[in-house]
């Protein structure tokens, strides 16, 4: 880190044990970002009227180059486990960056819009006709809803697109019913 780390605890005794576990919690996160430039802990027992007991919140103020990461964790009786959750989603997030910056960012399957072609309901499976003429093959295993023994030939369908190894084009994830029928 390249500022000392800022330890704040509001409306709760300084705590050796505390600080000492923020410290080893925050050294920690140099293993999710390399070149975190600083990092602010903000332990507090929030000025609430609770029948309960202590409730605990903890705040990260954490910069690297290029994004600032803040974490908010609300209300736990116990403050290690407040910490700890603090923490571990503020680890989520420095990958998040890291694999952003890097653009190993996944990218999301667009589904596809088609028709049922042709389908064998005796050996489990079809194809999916797009509006473009392309052909997709799907089996009995493919079909999300409704079940493959309730679609017809003709049927509007969602799928995902896949490319096998060998090339051929297939259909995963197709679903009937409630999509729009491509356009004429």
């Amino acid at each position: 880190m390249q500022t000392p780390l800022q330890i704040t605890f509001r409306n709760i005794p300084r705590s050796d044990a505390v600080e000492a576990r923020i410290r080893d919690k925050a050294a920690k996160l140099e293993e999710f970002h390399p070149r975190i430039i600083s990092c602010h802990v903000v332990v507090e027992e929030p000025d609430r009227h609770h029948h309960q007991g202590k409730q605990f919140t903890v705040h990260l103020d954490i910069r690297v180059p290029g994004h600032e990461v803040i974490v908010d964790r609300d209300h736990h009786e116990d403050i290690y486990v407040a910490l700890r959750d603090a923490f571990n989603a503020a680890g989520r997030k420095l990958e998040e960056v890291v694999r952003t910056g890097r653009g190993d960012v996944k990218a999301h399957e667009v589904p596809q819009h088609g028709k049922v072609a042709r389908l064998f309901p005796d050996e489990g499976y079809g194809f999916i006709e797009t509006e473009d003429g392309r052909e997709f093959y799907f089996s009995r295993d493919n079909v999300v809803e409704p079940s493959f023994d309730r679609l017809e030939s003709g049927a509007a369908v969602q799928f995902v697109e896949d490319v096998t190894g060998e090339g051929r084009q297939h259909a995963t994830r197709v679903s009937a019913g409630k999509h729009r029928p491509p356009a004429a």
